[in-house]
């Protein structure tokens, strides 16, 4: 396959020598490249190889000099690709496996080069690769290993540091020199950030350890400072929040729900203990006057409901009289407009002792009842409707009644006696069903 670049004039032939193969990986760069190609009349460069001459390709607008360079830039990178390949394999800095992948690359990308220079000396170069992977096989082992031992002892070191910053973080758990060990405590945890880090696990374990020692150390030292403050100062501040509670409730008007409050907070500030006395005495007077103005409000509205229900049970008494007096109805439609206008001021009265006013009630819902009853009662009487489907209860009985008694007379004149009595004893119970069905016909009024 040839490479042809944008056209130019074409460039004069270079003479080049036969080629000589090479073995070492680095010797196809040894002299110039160019002596191993030429450039036609036409613009084809082409290579000499021992096989014989072949044509790479050609370089457009370019003269002879520039299309030749050009090939040859491509071999020599190729080259230099070989080259470091091979100085790779034998630092031992390459693994084995890998190396073979890239050697079989180049195998190809030289097999398929258009390029200008020691092409046979370049395959037998990249075919030596393979001698040196076997060759520094060892090497890379060597190395290998001692990158691994290198890691391991690292691994080692950083382990023990880290087990020393434990171990005295450890130590320090019970100290009792809040502040030397405080600032100690916190130098060791800025080691721990900077030191290199370990496995996951490993390093979660150690660290589980040195934080547990700081939280020991910390719990301490935070029980330590609290059992300092006064217990009389824990009093006091518990007993400031009943007063600021009380204080907000004092002007409550929720009477039943507030006492309960207030009864719960009395319990709560004699489950305090005894604070300082001159705190005390301050609290207590900011707490039982705002408990003095709840109840004595609650007091006073109190008495006032009092007044106001034993007046609203006497309208209750004297009224519900008058609904009593509905009854019994003389007339429906008086007795419905009058119990309306009084159901009325019934419940404009207002509130009442609840367990007197529910015998009240159950009175008044009495007169309701016999009302609704009547009116009931008036409706069934006067519903066309019911009226006419009573009228065909009748119809229908009287009819079977009259059908019953021709089959009875048919059946004598047959001579079927059991088919008589059988007609006249379906006639007999229809008429007394007749006769109920009448009744309730007669219960309607135009």
């Amino acid at each position: 396959m040839t490479e042809t670049l944008p056209s130019s004039p074409v460039a004069s032939p270079v003479a080049s020598p036969t080629a000589t193969p090479v073995a070492s990986p680095a010797s196809a760069l040894i002299g110039d490249p160019a002596q191993f190609g030429r450039v036609g009349e036409d613009g084809t460069v082409y290579v000499r190889t021992p096989e014989g001459e072949k044509a790479v390709g050609s370089y457009p607008g370019k003269t002879a000099e520039e299309a030749l360079a050009y090939f040859v830039r491509k071999f020599e990178a190729l080259a230099s690709e070989v080259a470091l390949l091979a100085a790779r394999i034998t630092s031992g800095a390459m693994v084995p496996s890998d190396a073979a992948v890239a050697v079989n690359k180049l195998r190809h990308h030289v097999k398929e080069l258009n390029g200008v220079g020691d092409l046979a000396a370049l395959a037998a170069a990249v075919e030596q690769i393979p001698l040196l992977v076997e060759d520094h096989r060892g090497v890379y082992e060597a190395k290998k290993a001692a990158e691994n031992a290198a890691k391991e002892a690292h691994r080692v070191q950083v382990l023990i540091e880290k087990e020393k910053l434990v171990s005295e973080a450890e130590s320090l758990a019970d100290s009792e020199s809040w502040k030397v060990t405080g600032d100690r405590l916190k130098t060791l945890l800025d080691e721990w950030k900077v030191a290199p880090r370990l496995d996951k696990k490993t390093d979660a374990d150690l660290w589980k350890r040195f934080s547990s020692s700081r939280n020991k150390f910390d719990k301490k030292r935070r029980t330590h400072f609290a059992s300092l403050d006064a217990e009389q100062s824990k009093v006091a501040s518990a007993k400031s929040e009943l007063v600021l509670e009380a204080e907000k409730l004092a002007t409550s008007t929720d009477w039943v729900a507030t006492a309960r409050r207030f009864k719960t907070l009395m319990d709560s500030w004699k489950a305090t203990g005894r604070g300082k006395k001159g705190d005390d005495a301050k609290l207590w007077g900011r707490f039982k006057a705002a408990q003095d103005q709840f109840f004595t409000a609650k007091n006073a509205d109190l008495l006032k409901r009092d007044e106001l229900m034993g007046k609203n049970l006497a309208k209750r008494e004297t009224l519900i009289l008058e609904i009593e007096n509905l009854l019994p109805i003389a007339d429906l439609e008086e007795a419905k407009k009058s119990f309306r206008e009084l159901a009325r001021q019934w419940e404009k009265i207002g509130m009442t002792q609840r367990d007197k006013r529910a015998t009240f009630d159950a009175r008044f819902a009495a007169v309701e009842k016999e009302i609704k009853t009547a009116e009931a009662d008036r409706w069934r009487k006067t519903d066309p409707a019911a009226k006419n489907r009573a009228m065909e209860v009748v119809k229908q009985l009287s009819d079977a009644v009259d059908n019953y008694d021709k089959q009875a007379l048919k059946a004598e004149a047959a001579g079927s006696s059991k088919k008589a009595t059988e007609a006249r004893e379906s006639a007999s119970a229809r008429r007394v069903w007749l006769a109920e069905a009448e009744k309730n016909l007669a219960e309607f009024t135009n």
